[in-house]
């Protein structure tokens, strides 16, 4: 499977290196994909064994792109884009502001005839699915911006999930969903781990799930590729928009996410004289137990309102989440108070493709009010400190977390022994240091007691970029609130 897979995903790609000369770019590439694909497999239902209703409108579906060659062929692509984009449901989600990006017919012709040869909805979910992850993948690794800044590893995704353990019948969400990679594994985990019934395999297609995110393109992405792997209906379980302006009222037993890095929230507005000026997002909401615009306390503070009572998160935060005073001081020590703060993986740098993130992942469990705090311990695991990944020649790997599966211990998380990398500190302690900052570390840098083992030039270059980004990236936030003042 994974030979088929690979070969069709290699053909697909050696097609998207021709279709560079012309300045398409690998995104344009994938997007193009997305709308022939779906134009393919909805015409394949409607042929034995499925024999199922078009829910494509007769004159723009898949059989009419195979009648037309040259001009033609692209004026009707053209026309099939502008005008699926103004449908209802899932149709409307995936062709929405589509453009043709392909301006050279023959080479338009070419995609048509490559999607054309393989019989899609006869393939097993898998390999579908493997194809367009294989895609998205490739698509990540050779941009540095958009989707694949935040295109978190699978690795840790797999792993975020085998702690969480999602169940039949739960809801899920993830609020930044990108192009799906936790809804993808949370539906993988409970089709593997549980034998389910009619019942419980239609709730987990049509009701388990539901994304937010805020970019066109990347929401159609993750669409095309649930629907690859056969989530999700007629209807959309991913909504485009700023999921942070307001609370959408649903309640979750689960919440999985890595929101984007990036301190501020922030709109563009176009003053009098016809300048453009950047003004930060201040999020006004009651639910809220601090305003501010820093966009990844808001997520934070978003995710808990999210969770039903004793609802479960699991969310990517950078590190001045952790140490941040003024609004930073008082949601953590809302979050300690009012949810049960279980457990902090201290990540290791050289996972994403924006360079100079420091990331961390918080778990915790929403609870009902109560005087004294949730929070007795937190457990934290430290898998940065001598540590050093690279995206490409040293790719964080499943097994490097499974020391971490095996200290985070789902079945009795309080019957946790302390380990090398993994210590338990109390509330008590935590409320004692300054700004209730939960930046801990205890395990010795060996590189700076070393200098005979130093790291392989390509770490130590790495390091070097991103530390001049994380400066950069101090800078302008001081820069920013001096203008602010």
């Amino acid at each position: 499977m994974a030979n088929e897979s690979s070969t069709i995903v290699q053909r697909l790609w050696n097609y998207c290196n021709v279709l560079r000369d012309d300045g398409v770019s690998y995104g344009d590439y994938v997007e193009q994909l997305t709308y022939l694909l779906f134009l393919k497999m909805a015409d394949e239902q409607t042929k034995p064994p499925f024999n199922k209703p078009s829910s494509i409108p007769k004159g723009l579906d898949w059989q009419s792109l195979l009648e037309k060659d040259g001009d033609s062929l692209e004026v009707h692509y053209r026309h099939i884009l502008e005008t699926l984009g103004r449908e209802k449901g899932m149709l409307g989600v995936v062709f929405r502001k589509s453009q043709n990006k392909i301006q050279d017919p023959a080479k338009l012709k070419r995609l048509v005839e490559l999607i054309n040869a393989e019989t899609w909805v006869g393939m097993d979910i898998d390999v579908k699915g493997e194809i367009y992850e294989g895609l998205l993948q490739k698509n990540a690794e050779d941009i540095k911006s958009g989707a694949g800044q935040y295109f978190t590893p699978r690795a840790l995704i797999k792993a975020m999930v085998e702690v969480m353990r999602p169940e039949p019948g739960m809801t899920i969400c993830d609020p930044a969903c990108g192009t799906g990679g936790f809804i993808l594994s949370a539906h993988d985990y409970i089709s593997k781990n549980y034998h389910l019934d009619k019942g419980q395999k239609k709730f987990l297609k049509f009701h388990t799930f539901k994304g937010w995110d805020i970019v066109d393109n990347v929401v159609r992405l993750c669409v095309m590729n649930l629907y690859l792997h056969g989530i999700g209906g007629d209807e959309s379980p991913i909504i485009t928009g700023d999921t942070l302006i307001s609370d959408p009222g649903d309640r979750f037993n689960m919440v999985l996410t890595n929101p984007p890095f990036g301190k501020k929230s922030s709109i563009t507005i176009v003053n009098g004289e016809g300048k453009a000026d950047r003004e930060s997002l201040v999020y006004e909401r009651q639910d809220f137990w601090a305003t501010t615009s820093n966009k990844q306390l808001n997520f934070l503070q978003h995710v808990k309102t999210l969770l039903k009572m004793n609802g479960k998160a699991a969310i990517v935060v950078p590190d001045n989440v952790l140490f941040e005073g003024g609004a930073g001081e008082t949601v953590r020590k809302k979050l300690l108070h009012e949810c049960d703060v279980h457990t902090l993986l201290r990540l290791p740098t050289g996972l994403f493709y924006a360079q100079g993130v420091k990331a961390n992942i918080l778990f915790f469990d929403r609870k009902p009010a109560s005087e004294k705090p949730w929070t007795e311990k937190i457990w934290i695991y430290d898998l940065r400190t001598n540590k050093h990944f690279t995206l490409k020649t040293n790719p964080l790997r499943y097994d490097d977390l499974k020391d971490f599966i095996k200290c985070y211990n789902a079945e009795d998380r309080h019957a946790r022994k302390e380990a090398d990398r993994f210590r338990g500190f109390t509330h008590d302690e935590i409320m004692q240091r300054d700004k209730v900052s939960l930046d801990i570390f205890w395990l010795k840098d060996e590189s700076l007691e070393d200098s005979a083992s130093l790291p392989d030039p390509d770490v130590l270059a790495r390091d070097i970029a991103e530390n001049l980004e994380s400066a950069l990236d101090q800078f302008s936030n001081i820069y920013e609130s001096l203008e602010e003042k």
